[in-house]
């Protein structure tokens, strides 16, 4: 049986710009670009889990929006249950000390990016919402 690992994902926008992650090279799926965010510790809600993961990721404080969706995707090592959510920066900048690169990029340019397969959905609905606009 493979495990189930509960993720969440900040989709923080700025400026009609979304920030994007690159993993590094010594965890899982090296080089993929993800949203960042961690795992949900046992007891915390995923709200509380993003809040604390991209505090200690990206040294910056964010308010959480709306759910984007709700992905579940099985990769070689576990299934992966993936919830973004829009989310805006309130306090600092974010900054670079997880992940390889970070970049700001429009909604409409998202695809042109190398990403982790659970995140996939959640562009799609991201380019969409951005287009309809």
């Amino acid at each position: 049986m493979k495990k189930n690992i509960h993720v969440v994902g900040a989709v923080i926008v700025e400026n009609q710009k979304i920030l994007c992650a690159q993993r590094g090279n010594s965890k899982s799926l090296p080089f993929k670009w993800e949203f960042p965010g961690g795992k949900i510790e046992e007891g915390e809600s995923p709200q509380k889990a993003l809040k604390r993961e991209i505090e200690e990721e990206m040294h910056c404080t964010i308010e959480i929006g709306e759910q984007i969706d709700h992905t579940v995707y099985e990769y070689d090592f576990g299934i992966v249950h993936l919830t973004t959510f829009y989310c805006t920066v309130i306090d600092r900048e974010p900054v670079l000390t997880e992940h390889a690169a970070i970049k700001w990029m429009s909604p409409s340019q998202l695809h042109t990016l190398d990403w982790a397969p659970a995140d996939i959905p959640a562009i799609e609905k991201i380019s969409r919402a951005f287009t309809s606009h």
